[in-house]
């Protein structure tokens, strides 16, 4: 029997008759759609540079993904590993496989808990963490101006990530993402929050807002320094974004705005992380930096 008549012979058995496939399927396809919406990446973007058209990403978003990863998904079950053991090797020592199913094991509300707990216990020591400050949240929020501030106030460096990116790199952001793309860029930008965490015992530092959706690099900030999730509203975003002189959102304002409401909402799980959150939403600046202040000083 030819190779092409075996697939159209075993793929019913794998891809409709197993009752939980569109479930799986309608699954990958939300976890890529708010991957994606988390990065602030258009489909046409993530086609681009995954060399996807954009006719599967939609598809695959809707939840009507290729029936190949059915049939991987089924090997995996058969192995008695789960579909990430099996395209992961690499992650596939006994301990690894041992964690990852006690956590998935676990009830979904007490995983994250259950995670974090980890994290404290063997991470780096709360004394440690609480003198190197790093502040999160979109851009408009006020990062830049409490955390220079704060750092002033305690005479500690004052470190801007992007700043630091563009530096090593030798060119601007917009440059980084046009040469290397998405990929490139949190590359960059992984090396260089390492090497800023292994250089200063004590510093006051700004992220960009879409560090968080890279788990790896936002785990070792979570692990490594004091988080401040700093929130505003969207309106605020947009108002604080145009008076820095950016009026680019004022270009498509509807579209901008529901853009900026989207990327919130898929990254607000990420951010309440934060070991600490302050909105600054119609707050004078000084009451601000004394939430920030209490903060560091606790």
């Amino acid at each position: 029997m030819s190779t092409a008549n075996l697939y159209r012979v075993a793929a019913p058995r794998t891809t409709t008759d197993e009752p939980d496939d569109g479930r799986f399927l309608a699954g990958l396809g939300s976890q890529v759609r708010q991957a994606r919406e988390r990065r602030g990446m258009a489909r046409k973007l993530l086609s681009q540079q995954s060399n996807v058209s954009e006719r599967y990403l939609a598809q695959l978003e809707a939840g009507e993904g290729n029936a190949s990863v059915l049939l991987l998904r089924n090997v995996a079950r058969a192995l008695g590993m789960s579909l990430g053991e099996l395209l992961e090797p690499h992650e596939n020592s006994m301990e690894q496989r041992l964690i990852r199913r006690f956590v998935e094991q676990l009830p979904e509300h007490q995983r994250e808990e259950v995670v974090f707990r980890l994290m404290r216990e063997f991470g780096q020591e709360n004394s440690a963490r609480r003198t190197r400050l790093a502040l999160v949240g979109l851009r408009g929020a006020g990062k830049t101006t409490l955390g220079s501030a704060l750092a002033d106030e305690l005479n500690y460096p004052f470190i801007e990530l992007d700043h630091e990116i563009e530096h090593e790199a030798g060119m601007s952001l917009s440059e980084i993402f046009s040469l290397y793309g998405q990929v490139g860029y949190r590359r960059i930008e992984r090396r260089c929050l390492e090497r800023i965490i292994e250089d200063h015992e004590r510093m006051v530092m700004t992220v960009g807002g879409g560090i968080v959706s890279e788990a790896e690099t936002y785990n070792l900030l979570l692990l490594n320094c004091l988080t401040v999730w700093v929130k505003a509203s969207p309106e605020e975003h947009m108002a604080r974004v145009v008076a820095q002189g950016d009026f680019r959102p004022m270009q498509g304002h509807r579209e901008a705005m529901e853009d900026l409401k989207r990327i919130l909402g898929a990254r607000e799980p990420l951010y309440r992380k934060a070991d600490v959150m302050i909105d600054t939403s119609g707050e004078p600046l000084e009451r601000s930096l004394s939430r920030l202040r209490q903060a560091a000083l606790a």
